[in-house]
């Protein structure tokens, strides 16, 4: 019998997760086709970046340039009247202080509304998720006279603060406090801590993930603005670096490979964020909205 047994063919099977159905292997193409869609105008950008002028306007578009050349960085970097390294400076120093200043009020604001009791909670929240309905354009004017009455035209300042206070920030991150569970506050309260230590000592190390993921948010949105910093920044010096990247642009010609080079510049610190902060932010997804 044990020689029987031994002569027997050993069946494996193989995990569910493992099995290439027909499904699976259409989901995978899928998720593949999504991801050339995406990833094609970053190729196409960083390709056109090294040609010529010539090959860039050329009838019959080529991915891989005919004659590689590195006159678009050359042209971006070297300029004396393109200072993109200001540019660069000035858009980081915006977009950095826009997300630390984001992160602070919505973290403030979502904890009061999903923690705290107060008459009219719902309505003033239901307030805020309305704001974000409201075309961010219809807001250009107001915000100018705002920002002028400030005196705060030709600076950062103009860029930072009137986009600071978020309501999607509120939102998001109320909706990840309301995934915390209260026994943790509530033990910290028969400890004597009182709401603001609860908020500073146990919320924010525990919402870490989601305020990185905000921040990252912030940073993108303030990063790529374009339109605003035309509006309220005039000195070519002042300008962020989309908007400085538009004046490249003639009214008769336009030198292709060095706008792209620019945007190939510009898009480095972000690829470089997110790959620093994707642990955090697929966290802080992947958790938020779970409770309503």
């Amino acid at each position: 019998m044990a020689t029987v047994a031994a002569a027997r063919p050993r069946v494996t099977h193989q995990p569910a997760e493992r099995r290439w159905t027909p499904g699976r292997i259409a989901a995978y193409a899928v998720l593949i086709l999504i991801t050339l869609l995406f990833i094609a105008p970053l190729v196409w950008m960083i390709s056109t970046s090294f040609k010529t002028d010539p090959d860039a306007i050329a009838p019959d578009p080529s991915w891989v340039p005919p004659n590689p050349t590195t006159g678009g960085y050359n042209a971006v970097l070297d300029a004396p009247n393109v200072p993109v390294f200001r540019w660069f400076f000035n858009s980081l120093l915006a977009a950095l202080g826009q997300a630390a200043i984001v992160v602070a009020t919505s973290a403030l604001a979502a904890y009061a509304l999903a923690r705290l009791d107060f008459p009219g909670k719902r309505a003033i929240f239901a307030l805020v998720v309305g704001t974000l309905f409201i075309p961010p354009v219809i807001l250009l004017t107001p915000n100018f006279l705002t920002v002028g009455w400030l005196g705060w035209l030709d600076s950062l300042w103009a860029v930072i603060v009137p986009s600071a206070a978020a309501a999607f920030g509120v939102f998001f991150l109320r909706q990840f406090f309301l995934t915390l569970p209260r026994e943790l506050e509530e033990a910290a309260l028969l400890d004597g801590a009182s709401r603001f230590q609860i908020f500073w000592r146990v919320i924010l190390p525990l919402s870490r993930p989601a305020l990185a993921t905000l921040a990252l948010l912030s940073f993108l949105t303030n990063w790529n603005d374009f339109l605003w910093p035309l509006y309220v920044l005039f000195n070519p010096s002042h300008l962020t670096l989309p908007a400085g990247l538009s004046q490249m642009q003639s009214s008769y010609t336009t030198h292709y490979p060095a706008i792209m080079a620019g945007a190939v510049v510009a898009s480095i610190p972000v690829l470089l964020l997110f790959f620093l902060a994707q642990r955090y932010v697929i966290q802080g997804v992947s958790r938020t909205g779970l409770k309503g």
